[in-house]
């Protein structure tokens, strides 16, 4: 990339290399990567009157190179941002999606139903975004969340100081061992993975090559982690406790209908921005 550009005439060129790329969204990436390169807004970009030095001419070059190979922007900068929060992120921590701000609006309904109190977990928490948004929200409320992965855990607990947000973290595949727990639970919330195995392989390439395969993969029908987690989940449990369950398209029917059979009552579902059904809520007990 030429040197001494002002920003605007960057921004325009990396959104034509991209393009060339086949990446999705080329402008958008284009001005986001120079937005966080710069530390101004995207919308400022076009008031950024001083030009590029050579450092940053070479910095935001590589990166529109690494974006044209289909590296996500949140891969590249090392950071995603989700509600509130930036959330650091490493190779073990899913890239938090705009759709489970929908599960984290669901979860909080649940919560204020008992006055924004009471316990909350939250199972496969990755880069920690629904625990943290929970904690962070409802600061009288008590939240727990595991993930099997500890690099994954390394980021949570990173983000939730970062962001000053309370959270007990614990190293666990799913319920395992967190006796501490029992029968103490009143909230359960999760994004577990819901891909079927056999469509990872076709899901697009900044998925696919970037986010860690099992935070992905659901096993044949996609449905595993949930079967799991209604087999597991109810020692830990209070009578009436609430559990919200994101969900791939199409899957929600089929996993209210699973809870129903080990014995949780269904609530419903509730759908993301886009319209389509996201979280299934269910109760446990009465």
């Amino acid at each position: 990339m030429p040197t001494g550009l002002r920003a605007r005439d960057a921004a325009r060129d990396a959104g034509r290399r991209l393009r060339g790329s086949g990446a999705p969204e080329p402008e958008a990436s284009a001005e986001v990567l120079l937005s966080e390169l710069l530390g101004v807004g995207r919308g400022e970009l076009s008031l950024h009157g001083q030009p590029l030095s050579d450092g940053q001419a070479r910095l935001y070059a590589g990166w529109i190179e690494r974006r044209a190979n289909r590296e996500p922007v949140q891969r590249i900068v090392g950071r995603a941002y989700f509600r509130n929060l930036v959330l650091g992120l490493n190779e073990e921590t899913l890239i938090p999606r705009p759709d489970t701000e929908s599960v984290v609006d669901a979860a909080l309904e649940l919560l204020d139903e008992r006055g924004g109190e009471g316990v909350v977990l939250d199972v496969g928490t990755g880069s920690g975004a629904i625990a943290i948004s929970i904690a962070q929200e409802r600061p009288r409320a008590t939240v727990h969340a595991t993930d099997f992965s500890a690099r994954a855990l390394e980021a949570a607990k990173e983000n939730a100081t970062e962001n000053g947000a309370s959270v007990r973290f614990h190293r666990a595949d799913l319920f395992a061992g967190l006796t501490i727990l029992e029968r103490g639970v009143d909230l359960l919330v999760s994004n577990p993975p819901y891909i079927e195995a056999e469509a990872v392989e076709k899901l697009a390439p900044e998925v696919r090559y970037w986010d860690p395969r099992p935070a992905l993969d659901g096993g044949p029908d996609g449905l595993l982690f949930y079967r799991r987690v209604f087999e597991e989940a109810p020692p830990l449990l209070r009578d009436g406790a609430g559990v919200v369950l994101e969900v791939g398209d199409g899957q929600g029917e089929a996993v209210l209908g699973l809870g129903k059979d080990a014995g949780f009552v269904p609530l419903g579902l509730r759908e993301d921005l886009a319209g389509t059904p996201r979280a299934a809520l269910l109760r446990w007990g009465r």
